[in-house]
């Protein structure tokens, strides 16, 4: 990232206009906005694998993590020539033209937006109605231990192993954790979410005593293994994403050994960049094992999808 004046910066050979670069955006150690920008140029090469190719939803914090956020479907008018988009349908009727960040200028843009984290869908531009990905999402209540949370993911490695799904965790970089399951991108969102549901009902007849499917919030009893974020329009924070909490957590890929005793308040955007240089990047690889949904309907105990 080279300064070309105070408020443009040269990113990969792009010239992106930055601004309030010295705003405080997490009360925690004062990192700046600067500091969020510089981040996510200096991690693209990792961060790009997770949100290149794919409609990218803003949710913009123009004040900081301790701000109000808004989200944003459309990509603004007043946007680099350089930033493409991607045309979604609704089901309403509607439609947004989605932006979609494909280098690390398209990063660092994004950032001066003021989006802490990077909200992508599960799709790329190109089958942009089938995911490449399936999402086991353990979400817990705030009195269940992190400990639980390892536990329940374990119990869901040795579900997806079964299946012969590989799997890639990360801290959600709240209180949760994402397992991400590479998928040939030929099933639509509902057949996907389907497979999920059923992924996540074996997961929780494991550990019935810590995990549950159970939609409804005020009935849950244990850490929510949500399926839901299978659908359609559904995101989440992408891999190496910062979150908007004061000491500026990562979503932090892991590896399955790291999880029992992993701490994610140790992965952050000031911990990041040692991580990922002791670490790797511990999704390298992840689209190349993916595999067909379609012969694990039946083994699921699901009707196969039509047609």
């Amino acid at each position: 990232m080279v300064i070309c004046n105070p408020w443009n910066v040269l990113v990969a050979g792009r010239d992106v206009a930055l601004t309030n670069l010295d705003k405080v955006f997490f009360a925690r150690g004062g990192l700046t906005k600067g500091d969020l920008v510089r981040y996510y140029v200096d991690l693209a090469p990792f961060v790009l694998g997770h949100v290149a190719g794919r409609p990218m939803l803003l949710k913009r914090y123009p004040d900081g993590a301790a701000g109000t956020f808004f989200y944003q479907k459309r990509a603004p008018q007043h946007r680099p020539g350089w930033v493409r988009t991607v045309h979604v349908e609704f089901p309403s009727g509607r439609s947004a033209d989605f932006p979609v960040v494909d280098d690390a200028a398209g990063l660092a843009w994004v950032a001066n937006l003021g989006c802490i984290d990077l909200n992508v869908w599960p799709s790329r531009v190109e089958h942009i109605e089938r995911p490449d990905y399936l999402l086991v999402d353990l979400d817990p209540r705030e009195e269940d231990p992190w400990e639980a949370v390892c536990e329940i993911a374990l119990a869901a490695r040795d579900v997806l192993d079964g299946l012969g799904l590989a799997s890639y965790p990360k801290t959600s970089g709240a209180t949760g954790i994402h397992i991400l399951c590479p998928i040939l991108p030929e099933l639509e969102f509902p057949d996907v979410r389907r497979a999920a549901r059923a992924i996540a009902r074996r997961v929780v007849a494991l550990v019935p005593q810590l995990a549950t499917t159970t939609w409804r919030v005020a009935d849950r009893t244990g850490v929510f293994v949500d399926y839901g974020q299978n659908a359609r329009d559904r995101t989440i924070a992408s891999a190496y994403s910062i979150r908007p909490t004061p000491d500026a957590r990562a979503s932090a890929p892991l590896a399955w050994p790291e999880v029992a005793e992993a701490d994610p308040g140790a992965f952050t955007l000031a911990t990041m960049r040692d991580r990922v240089a002791d670490a790797g990047d511990l999704t390298a690889g992840m689209r190349e094992r993916a595999v067909s949904l379609l012969p694990l309907f039946p083994r699921l105990g699901l009707k196969p999808p039509a047609g």
